[in-house]
């Protein structure tokens, strides 16, 4: 306690003005007036004359301020080192006194010996003295000075042992000092890190005041970008759900900001993202889009699209999508792919989501967001998906195909096939177009639209593209597309168009039928299945079947008879039934036992499964009308010819059922 009184005592001598204030927390800003009023009662001054008056009283002060530090760092310092905590507890508070000023600051923090020794303070374990030593800190934190001599002193670890300590004021400054720390302090974020500072940060989210909140916050935000070590240890803390909480309950606009931010970096982890999703993320950043801070709802939207693959099964979302449809009227382009992006994912294997997206107006504000779009991808390919969504696989599916249509949505989404190719889009597009095509009045406005010569072209591009490598254990890449998957969906797409005789004619009179035979010899099981499917349509058409069989394609699809893959097996019985109709009847029942005969061929098993008795009512084979007991293989193919009688001529049925029968017995 002397040691504290000599060092008041020194200080007082040097400076009757200062140390008083220095210690009985007086206000300064009163007393520099005082000068001032001396000299206007003797002088009557210009304007001037007054400012340079006021600047000389400053210069003075500072001048002064300065001084004084500097005498009193050094007995400070060993004073904060003394064992007598009372001793140390008064120097922390004249040190906290000094760090006001800024020539005195400026002295403390040019002196290492005194960081170090406000640090070491800062953990006495009194909480007075560690709210001074932490209040010193902090007002050290405000320059770039103060931050590398607080980093250099190994203040960091001290601060985030502050970071458990039970009074408020010493939780503020020292995750306030960090803060600096982190934002402008090169190392700060290592040190932090080592320190295990993210493990004390993420339990101080419970904490219920806002603007406390939204500096912590941000240090996680901070701490976690560009960092998946330190992504998982706030998720291993139960950091999502605290965040969450946050978005849903709080309205302060700081907070919620810096909150997103930090959901946001955490949005793109893989192991925070269900996380996140399942405490109820979607829903709590959806609440804050209508709101009117743009730079709340633009990091709202952003981590929306990052979660929302990872959000396809969730329910309770209908509020959300109710307004992303809304947003796709947006001119901002960020909002547009936001918007776009989300409601792709969403629609994405979710008929509930699908119904609700058409009911509220999603088809046409998709077209419309296209059309606005132009060349930017990324706003064409997610809103060219969620439109390949709506219009498949679910109850109102009908009624967006033609909703495209009613729209004007035809010629926009044709375009997109045009080159320059940015095959992401035109994966996209190739799909849509199947989609729409699945619907018979779009069949012409499709072929209207330049569809199919469009189609076969990229078709062309496709298989070229995958023939160069000439191996089947290499892929070919373009924009992180497989052309494999183009050659799928192209031929796919013409399968569907060729349901339409017009459609037909003109894929056929683009020299196709050489390519799809050729396709049949695949790798790609779904390339067979497809190249099969459009072979099965052309071959309604004489020239066309005639066509098909002299390019050889009776010999692959007797091979795809034994496909385990019932698709492909069924087209390919179909399109030898119908290019060989035309032939004598002798030529047809040759092909008709072969065609038998290769269902068990390279099969025992098969032939195995002829011999287990089933159970099958199929009148159309038996004019008795009884129960025929049949193998399984039997009864699959003759249910095939009976639920898909378009894909056979009706004279062959009761050929090849007696074909199957003879092989039976």
């Amino acid at each position: 306690m002397n040691g504290c009184y000599v060092i008041y005592l020194k200080l007082c001598q040097h400076e009757n003005r200062n140390i008083p204030t220095l210690v009985f927390h007086s206000d300064l800003d009163s007393n520099l007036d005082s000068p001032l009023s001396d000299l206007d009662g003797q002088y009557s001054l210009t304007r001037a004359q007054r400012v340079r008056a006021t600047a000389i009283v400053h210069l003075i002060n500072y001048q002064d301020d300065a001084e004084l530090a500097t005498r009193a760092v050094p007995e400070l310092t060993k004073l904060l080192a003394d064992e007598d905590q009372v001793v140390v507890n008064k120097a922390a508070l004249i040190v906290n006194q000094l760090t006001r000023k800024e020539a005195s600051r400026r002295v403390l923090m040019q002196s290492p010996q005194m960081v170090a020794a406000v640090v070491r303070a800062l953990q006495a374990g009194d909480l007075e003295t560690s709210r001074c030593a932490a209040s010193v800190l902090h007002s050290l934190s405000h320059q770039r000075e103060g931050l590398l001599a607080i980093f250099k002193s190994g203040g960091i670890p001290a601060l985030v042992r502050m970071l458990s300590s039970p009074m408020e004021s010493v939780l503020f400054y020292s995750i306030t000092t960090l803060h600096n720390l982190l934002l402008h302090q090169e190392g700060a974020k290592m040190a932090v890190r080592l320190a295990d500072g993210l493990q004390r940060m993420v339990p101080l989210l419970k904490k219920t005041n806002p603007k406390f909140l939204a500096i912590t916050t941000d240090c996680l935000q901070l701490l976690s970008y560009g960092n998946q070590e330190s992504k998982l240890i706030i998720l291993a803390n139960g950091g999502p759900e605290s965040l969450v909480f946050i978005m849903r309950n709080y309205n302060y606009e700081k907070l919620l900001w810096t909150t997103s931010r930090v959901l946001k970096v955490l949005s793109v982890c893989p192991s925070n993202k269900p996380a996140i999703v399942d405490a109820g993320g979607m829903q709590a950043l959806g609440q804050h889009l209508t709101g009117s801070s743009q730079r709340l709802v633009q990091n709202c939207l952003w981590t929306l699209r990052n979660l929302s693959d990872a959000a396809t099964k969730q329910e309770g979302l209908d509020g959300l999508l109710q307004i992303l449809v809304t947003q796709l009227g947006s001119d901002e382009l960020n909002m547009l792919t936001c918007a776009t992006g989300i409601l792709s994912n969403l629609t994405c294997n979710n008929a509930r989501n699908k119904a609700l997206v058409c009911q509220s107006g999603g088809v046409e504000a998709l077209i419309h967001a296209v059309l606005r779009a132009g060349q930017k991808e990324d706003v064409c390919e997610p809103a060219v998906c969620a439109l390949r969504h709506l219009t498949s696989r679910h109850a109102h599916a009908e009624l967006a195909q033609n909703a495209v249509r009613l729209h004007y949505g035809i010629p926009a989404i044709t375009k997109l096939l045009g080159q320059p190719y940015y095959w992401p889009v035109v994966k996209a597009t190739v799909g849509l177009i199947r989609n729409l095509a699945l619907c018979p009045a779009n069949q012409a406005p499709l072929r209207e639209a330049g569809a199919i010569p469009r189609l076969v072209n990229l078709l062309l591009k496709a298989h070229q593209d995958t023939q160069r490598l000439g191996s089947s254990a290499q892929q070919t890449y373009q924009d992180g597309v497989r052309m494999e998957e183009i050659v799928e969906g192209c031929t796919g797409a013409l399968h569907i168009l060729a349901r339409d005789p017009i459609n037909r004619g003109e894929i056929s009179s683009m020299q196709t039928i050489p390519l799809f035979v050729q396709l049949l010899y695949s790798y790609v099981e779904n390339v067979k299945r497809v190249s099969a499917g459009v072979l099965c349509e052309l071959a309604l058409d004489k020239q066309s079947a005639e066509l098909i069989d002299a390019e050889g394609a009776s010999a692959p699809l007797m091979e795809l008879l034994h496909s385990p893959n019932e698709g492909i097996a069924t087209y390919a019985a179909a399109v030898l039934f119908r290019i060989s109709e035309d032939k004598s009847s002798d030529y047809r029942k040759r092909v008709s036992v072969e065609l038998t005969h290769s269902l068990f061929k390279h099969d025992p098993a098969a032939w195995e499964m002829v011999s287990e008795p089933a159970l099958c009512s199929y009148n159309s084979f038996n004019s008795s009308g009884n129960p025929c007991v049949y193998g399984p293989c039997f009864v699959h193919w003759c249910a095939v010819i009976w639920a898909v009688p378009k894909l056979f001529p009706q004279s062959w049925e009761h050929e090849i059922v007696q074909n199957l029968l003879v092989l039976k017995h």
